[in-house]
Protein backbone atom coordinates (compact mmCIF):
# COMPACT_ATOMS: atom_id res chain seq x y z
CA UNK A 1 0.00 0.00 0.00
CA UNK A 2 0.99 3.62 -0.41
CA UNK A 3 3.02 5.05 2.41
CA UNK A 4 4.48 8.52 2.91
CA UNK A 5 6.75 8.88 5.91
CA UNK A 6 8.04 12.32 6.85
CA UNK A 7 11.10 12.91 8.99
CA UNK A 8 13.53 15.65 9.87
CA UNK A 9 11.34 17.92 11.93
CA UNK A 10 12.35 19.27 15.29
CA UNK A 11 13.26 22.40 17.17
CA UNK A 12 15.23 25.11 15.42
CA UNK A 13 16.24 28.61 16.38
CA UNK A 14 15.13 31.60 14.34
CA UNK A 15 17.48 31.91 11.40
CA UNK A 16 18.32 28.22 11.56
CA UNK A 17 17.76 25.41 9.10
CA UNK A 18 16.06 22.06 8.92
CA UNK A 19 15.74 19.51 6.14
CA UNK A 20 12.54 17.52 5.90
CA UNK A 21 12.38 14.21 4.06
CA UNK A 22 9.40 12.24 2.84
CA UNK A 23 10.07 8.61 1.96
CA UNK A 24 7.49 7.16 -0.39
CA UNK A 25 6.57 3.57 -1.16
CA UNK A 26 3.81 1.55 -2.76
CA UNK A 27 3.52 3.49 -6.02
CA UNK A 28 5.61 4.63 -8.99
CA UNK A 29 7.11 7.68 -7.31
CA UNK A 30 8.59 9.17 -10.48
CA UNK A 31 5.14 9.45 -12.09
CA UNK A 32 3.55 11.88 -9.66
CA UNK A 33 3.98 15.39 -8.42
CA UNK A 34 4.61 15.79 -4.72
CA UNK A 35 3.90 18.69 -2.42
CA UNK A 36 4.50 19.90 1.09
CA UNK A 37 1.79 21.55 3.15
CA UNK A 38 1.72 22.76 6.73
CA UNK A 39 -0.76 23.48 9.44
CA UNK A 40 -0.02 25.77 12.33
CA UNK A 41 -1.99 25.53 15.58
CA UNK A 42 -5.42 27.05 15.15
CA UNK A 43 -4.88 27.77 11.46
CA UNK A 44 -5.89 26.20 8.18
CA UNK A 45 -3.78 24.13 5.84
CA UNK A 46 -1.21 26.09 3.82
CA UNK A 47 0.37 24.74 0.67
CA UNK A 48 4.07 25.39 1.01
CA UNK A 49 5.76 23.89 -2.03
CA UNK A 50 5.28 21.50 -4.92
CA UNK A 51 7.45 19.73 -7.46
CA UNK A 52 6.72 18.06 -10.79
CA UNK A 53 7.17 14.33 -11.13
CA UNK A 54 10.45 14.80 -12.98
CA UNK A 55 11.58 17.71 -10.85
CA UNK A 56 11.45 20.13 -13.79
CA UNK A 57 9.18 22.69 -12.13
CA UNK A 58 8.61 23.83 -8.59
CA UNK A 59 6.17 25.99 -6.69
CA UNK A 60 6.61 28.00 -3.50
CA UNK A 61 4.17 29.93 -1.38
CA UNK A 62 5.08 33.59 -1.05
CA UNK A 63 5.63 33.05 2.67
CA UNK A 64 8.57 30.70 2.04
CA UNK A 65 9.92 31.84 -1.32
CA UNK A 66 13.65 32.39 -1.23
CA UNK A 67 14.02 30.47 2.04
CA UNK A 68 12.74 26.96 1.28
CA UNK A 69 13.85 24.61 -1.49
CA UNK A 70 11.99 21.52 -2.61
CA UNK A 71 13.77 18.69 -4.39
CA UNK A 72 13.26 15.04 -5.12
CA UNK A 73 15.37 11.97 -5.75
CA UNK A 74 13.34 9.59 -7.88
CA UNK A 75 15.95 6.87 -7.47
CA UNK A 76 15.41 7.00 -3.70
CA UNK A 77 11.65 7.64 -3.82
CA UNK A 78 12.13 10.64 -1.57
CA UNK A 79 11.10 14.29 -1.65
CA UNK A 80 12.89 16.88 0.45
CA UNK A 81 12.20 20.32 1.82
CA UNK A 82 15.26 22.34 2.74
CA UNK A 83 14.19 25.11 5.09
CA UNK A 84 16.60 27.97 5.72
CA UNK A 85 16.28 31.28 7.55
CA UNK A 86 13.51 29.80 9.66
CA UNK A 87 11.06 32.12 11.38
CA UNK A 88 8.77 31.51 14.37
CA UNK A 89 5.83 31.71 11.97
CA UNK A 90 7.16 28.60 10.20
CA UNK A 91 6.16 26.59 13.28
CA UNK A 92 3.67 23.98 12.10
CA UNK A 93 3.01 20.34 11.39
CA UNK A 94 4.44 19.66 7.94
CA UNK A 95 2.89 17.08 5.64
CA UNK A 96 3.97 15.65 2.33
CA UNK A 97 1.30 14.69 -0.15
CA UNK A 98 1.12 12.69 -3.37
CA UNK A 99 -0.66 14.23 -6.35
CA UNK A 100 -2.83 12.29 -8.77
CA UNK A 101 -0.94 13.78 -11.73
CA UNK A 102 2.66 14.48 -12.79
CA UNK A 103 1.98 18.20 -12.42
CA UNK A 104 0.99 20.02 -9.25
CA UNK A 105 -1.13 22.54 -11.16
CA UNK A 106 -4.76 22.15 -10.12
CA UNK A 107 -3.79 18.77 -8.74
CA UNK A 108 -5.79 16.66 -6.38
CA UNK A 109 -4.00 14.69 -3.72
CA UNK A 110 -4.82 11.16 -2.69
CA UNK A 111 -2.28 10.28 -0.03
CA UNK A 112 -0.76 12.18 2.88
CA UNK A 113 1.92 11.42 5.40
CA UNK A 114 1.42 11.57 9.13
CA UNK A 115 3.29 14.85 9.44
CA UNK A 116 6.46 16.01 11.14
CA UNK A 117 6.50 18.84 13.66
CA UNK A 118 8.67 21.88 13.08
CA UNK A 119 9.05 24.34 15.94
CA UNK A 120 11.02 27.54 15.51
CA UNK A 121 11.79 29.22 18.80
CA UNK A 122 14.64 30.75 20.70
Amino acid sequence: QVQLVESGGGLAQPGGSLRLSCAASGFTFSSYAMSWARQAPGKGLEWVSGIYSDGSDTYYADSVKGRFTISRDNAKNTVYLQMNSLKPEDTALYYCAKALTPSYYYAMYDYWGQGTQVTVSS
